[in-house]
This record gives C-alpha cells, sequence and structure tokens, in this order.
C-alpha cells in the first residue's frame, strides 16, 4: 500500500526549492512513498513593505506552516534553519537536520568587485541588522538601505540600479543557480553568518516515528550539532531578526566544535565577540556559555536597549 507524505512550505523560489530537494531524497530513499506538497502563505511573506527588523515577534516564516503539523494538514515541514524559532510549539520536534550548504553571505554588485571597492558612500541594500551591523564595523561610510522581497526581486532591484551593491545568502544563490556580475564572498571570521545559515529544518510532530523513520537518513550529526551550538546561543540571548545577532560553529574534528559569537550595535560602532571550542556533546551548554560571556562583556546593555525600542515601537 502506498503511503502519502505532505510537505508543508512557504511559497517563495528557493523554498519550493528545498522542500522539491527534500521530497527528491525522500523518494529515492524510500519505494512506494508519495510525496505532496503543500504551498503555505506565512506573515512574512504577506508583508513585504515593512524591514523585518520592524515587524516583530518570531517565527514569522512558520508559524501557519507549524499550525498546519499541529492540525495534520501536513506531515513534515522544511524550512531555513535561520527561519526556525529558538523554541517549537509543544508537539513539534525538530526530526531532521540535513548536511549543511555553504553557510556565507555574498556581496553582489554590478559594478564593483569586492567591499573594499565600493565607492565612499555607497548604497547597499539588506534587511538584517546582522549583516548591517558587521558591514557598518567594516565601512562605516556606506549608506544601509532596506531591502526585502524573494531573491528574484532583490536581484532585479540591483540590475536596475536601486543599489550599489546587495548582501544575499551563499546558499540560496547556489541552490538557484543565480548570481551577479560581480561576487565577493563574507565568510567568517570576517563576516560571521546567521544562526543556522545554509542548513535545512525538517520540522515533524513530536510523535509521528512513521516520519522520524522516514527522515532518519537524511540527518547529519555534524551539521545538527554546530546548528544546536548555535541556537543554543541564540535561544540564550533571545535573539530574533530585530537585533544584530551572528552565530557560526564548525567542526574541528569528529569529537570538538568550534563556535563563534557575536553582538553588534545595529550602526557597528561596538562589535563584542567571542570564540570557544568544547566536545560535541557539550556543544549546546557551550553556545549558552558564550552568550553569558558576551552578556558580561556588555552586550546586556545593547540587547536591552534594542529590545526596550523594540516594545516600545507602535
Amino acid at each position: 500500500m502506498k503511503k502519502t507524505v505532505t510537505i508543508a512550505t512557504r511559497g517563495s523560489s528557493l523554498a519550493l526549492w528545498q522542500a522539491e530537494h527534500v521530497k527528491a531524497r525522500l523518494l529515492a530513499l524510500h519505494s512506494g512513498l508519495e510525496v505532496v506538497i503543500n504551498i503555505i502563505k506565512t506573515r512574512g511573506d504577506v508583508i513585504q513593505d515593512v524591514p523585518l527588523a520592524k515587524v516583530g515577534g518570531k517565527g514569522l516564516f512558520v508559524k501557519e506552516i507549524e499550525e498546519a503539523l499541529l492540525s495534520g494538514a501536513a506531515d513534515l515541514a522544511v524550512h531555513s534553519m535561520k527561519d526556525v524559532p529558538m523554541l517549537l510549539p509543544e508537539g513539534l520536534t525538530l526530526g531532521c537536520v540535513p548536511q549543511r550548504e555553504v553557510c556565507t553571505d555574498s556581496l553582489l554588485s554590478t559594478h564593483f568587485p569586492t567591499l573594499d571597492d565600493l565607492p565612499r558612500g555607497a548604497r547597499v541594500g539588506t534587511s538584517s541588522l546582522r549583516r548591517q551591523a558587521q558591514l557598518l564595523a567594516l565601512r562605516p561610510d556606506l549608506r544601509i538601505s532596506w531591502l526585502r522581497g524573494n531573491v528574484d526581486t532583490r536581484l532585479r532591484k540591483l540590475s536596475e540600479g536601486q543599489y550599489d551593491a546587495i548582501v544575499l545568502a551563499s546558499a540560496g544563490l547556489k541552490r538557484l543557480g543565480l548570481s551577479a556580475p560581480h561576487m565577493f564572498e563574507l565568510a567568517p571570521p570576517a563576516f560571521v553568518p546567521a544562526v543556522g545559515q545554509g542548513a535545512l529544518g525538517i520540522e515533524c510532530a513530536a510523535g509521528r516515528q512513521d516520519i522520524l523513520d522516514l527522515l532518519a537518513p537524511l540527518e547529519h550529526r555534524e551539521t545538527r550539532v554546530c546548528v544546536e551550538a548555535e541556537r543554543a546561543f541564540l535561544r540564550r540571548l533571545d535573539g530574533g531578526c530585530q537585533v544584530p545577532i551572528a552565530g557560526h560553529a564548525v567542526m574541528k574534528d569528529a569529537d570538538t566544535v568550534l563556535l563563534d559569537g557575536l553582538v553588534g550595535e545595529t550602526d557597528g560602532s561596538r562589535i563584542f565577540r567571542r570564540h570557544d571550542e568544547a566536545p560535541a556533546a557539550h556543544a549546546e551548554a557551550c553556545g549558552a556559555a558564550m552568550a553569558e560571556a558576551l552578556l558580561a562583556d556588555g552586550a546586556s546593555d545593547v540587547l536591552a536597549r534594542l529590545y526596550a525600542e523594540e516594545q516600545a515601537r507602535p
């Protein structure tokens, strides 16, 4: 008897690529399986005329999808890991973390090959406060301008000359086969990516052992360890898209994780940075401890002010 599995996903070209990728891998692994894709519009997809940092709230791109999982309208959901809230709703679990794609950011431009080549006062498009803080720390003269929309929309705005450069996740560009005349990688240690960037997270109901069994062959231990360390770091900081927080972990060897954490002022005037390593079994504890250290360094003042401003926002 054929088993049918429904994948819930957003409708952007990148989200659909990710869902189709997981679908293809599941079909290759399990004979007699039928996979259906259910496209769900989230609040983050609907609100396109406001910067993410001003929208507020966590789970902007997953809440409606998680509701489909809880109601049984979908069996699993494929997310960009950086969109997944630190705390999942009761009854749901992160059933699988596949192998990570490249985690870096890319500076894209029509005319300028590198960040250093951008002219003084160049207009750079991004809606990420994390990217903004790090760009301004490196180049205080840049003008950071709000940029929303799917990847194709952002590249179109660049080609139309609305920006001198824009910043996008390298993984999304690679997955969709997209590019610009000039692409400059913004990579660690000089530029720290978002927590979970480049990784996928497959969410499902905690009690669905049948789905967990189907997903098991896709699990990648090293990616899981790194992502959990990063997420523990962000969880302790109570972070979201309203604050400039970055975190990146890699495996030094099979049993050791290296973690890099960053908190910054939105204007790049102050950057708090920590590095640490720990046994893989203690990756989450390492992430939480690094967050505590950054708070003690002075990041607590920055975050308290930013969170207060967020709460005061109408």
